[in-house]
């Protein structure tokens, strides 16, 4: 087994054995929620191959520094970031390439620096491994290179790609791949993983998480806290149990803040959402356990058919972020239509 590496004991046993054997796909698909360890998990199975698991990790993009790379370019002008394709490369023969730009998406130019890279071969050994993090982000000119890439690849070449959603990727790129599903990790695995990396505030962490370790380890408990109740009084007014005043105070704070993404805000909500469901239904533990009461409260004062209106509204929004739309001006119209619906 890879060490270091929690949860899905299966497929990590399946990929460990892929490695020792030297029979490996030439292009695997790793898929499952944020943060539940499909980049760490591709980066275990590259060292098993390359060795120097060390250089490898210094690619992993929750570190300080990756994490100040990517936020620094995001201020760049496009023109600056086309000349300069982002990836990491600590290891001669791992390359990572990672979501790019204010609107995190794999771009055209990092596939076609990915299919020029494709050709050299490997410094040391017999393979090169590629990984693509966030595949399911690669806009429409973006997948078509890879997919060229993925046609005829070297053989050489190992390419490794990670999605949250693999039905978001074209179809054939889908079936160029072999597939591995991540689930979340259970309540035991979340608390060795949390007692490994000596977590503060652990049980609190592994509720808010859901079975996903990187979310665990990368939650900013006060950030949290602040965006929250943000997006609890947003649910509030939008069910007409506060009124639309009292939203925008929060809105307001918000707008001066503007380093703060929408899909940061649409997260809380969709856990939120999931746990006013739990609440009205009376089944499974809410994730928000401290702000129960308020939960249970919302709970009682909306139906099912607003819940289910309020996620797809929630989706529209998802799907629209690529556009760049304005955080408040979007929230703002969350919160209308909602109050039409549940008046």
């Amino acid at each position: 087994m890879f060490e270091n590496f929690h949860g899905n004991a299966t497929i990590a046993q399946v990929l460990f054995g892929m490695a020792r054997q030297g029979r490996i796909p030439q292009t695997i698909l790793l898929d499952g929620a944020e943060g539940v360890g499909k980049a760490t998990l591709a980066r275990r199975f590259a060292a098993t191959l390359l060795g120097d698991a060390g250089k490898i990790d210094q690619d992993d993009l929750s570190l300080e520094s990756n994490a100040a790379i990517i936020a620094d370019r995001e201020k760049w002008p496009s023109d600056k970031r086309n000349d300069d394709p982002l990836m990491f490369s600590t290891h001669p023969d791992f390359i990572t390439f990672p979501p790019d730009g204010p609107l995190r998406q794999i771009t055209i130019e990092q596939m076609r620096m990915l299919k020029e890279r494709a050709q050299f071969k490997p410094l040391h050994g017999s393979r090169r491994v590629f990984l693509i993090d966030h595949i399911d982000r690669a806009n429409e000119q973006a997948a078509n290179s890879l997919l060229k890439t993925l046609e005829e690849p070297p053989e050489h070449l190992i390419l490794i790609l990670t999605a949250e959603n693999p039905y978001d990727l074209l179809p054939t790129i889908r079936s160029r791949a072999v597939f591995f599903h991540l689930g979340p990790l259970s309540i035991v695995e979340m608390k060795a993983f949390a007692a490994d990396r000596g977590l503060s505030d652990a049980e609190r962490r592994i509720a808010l998480a859901a079975g996903s370790p990187g979310l665990a380890i990368a939650m900013d408990l006060d950030v949290y806290e602040e965006r929250r109740s943000a997006m609890l009084k947003l649910l509030q007014a939008a069910a007409g149990r506060a009124p639309f005043s009292e939203w925008v105070k929060h809105a307001e704070a918000m707008s001066g803040r503007k380093q703060e993404k929408l899909d940061f805000f649409l997260n809380i909500l969709y856990v939120l959402l999931e746990d006013v469901l739990l609440a009205a239904q009376k089944t499974g533990e809410i994730r928000n356990v401290d702000i129960r009461t308020e939960i249970e409260a919302l709970a009682s004062h909306v139906s099912f058919d607003w819940i289910r209106a309020a996620v797809r509204k929630v989706d529209d929004l998802s799907e629209l972020l690529r556009r760049n739309i304005q955080k408040n001006i979007a929230l703002d119209a969350l919160v209308v239509e909602l109050r039409r619906l549940a008046a």
